[in-house]
């Protein structure tokens, strides 16, 4: 097991860069070249969205935090499929 102190220096460091990753992908979506690729990074800043709900709930030791990932993970998974569906029925035409 990871002792406390070590988290607690660790999670602000990694939040840090999960967030500097999270503006980086706000500029793709807003003006990134092709639909598809707005889509990857919105994709991947909802990813990153549920990571920095981990981990603010690790930092303070509270479960109930981490349930609000769950629901953003579920939209992310039915984004995830539309999209595919939408770039699948366009190609074929």
């Amino acid at each position: 097991m990871v002792d406390a102190s070590v988290l607690n220096t660790l999670i602000p460091v990694v939040l840090g860069v999960y967030s500097l990753a999270y503006a980086i992908y706000s500029v793709i979506v807003l003006r990134g070249p092709t639909v598809p690729d707005m889509v990857l990074a919105l994709d991947v800043m909802t990813v990153d969205l549920i990571v920095i709900y981990l981990l603010i709930a690790l930092f303070y030791n509270s479960p109930v935090l981490a349930i609000g990932a769950i629901p953003l993970a579920s939209w992310v998974l039915i984004l995830d499929l539309v999209v595919a569906k939408y770039l699948l029925e366009a190609r074929r035409k």
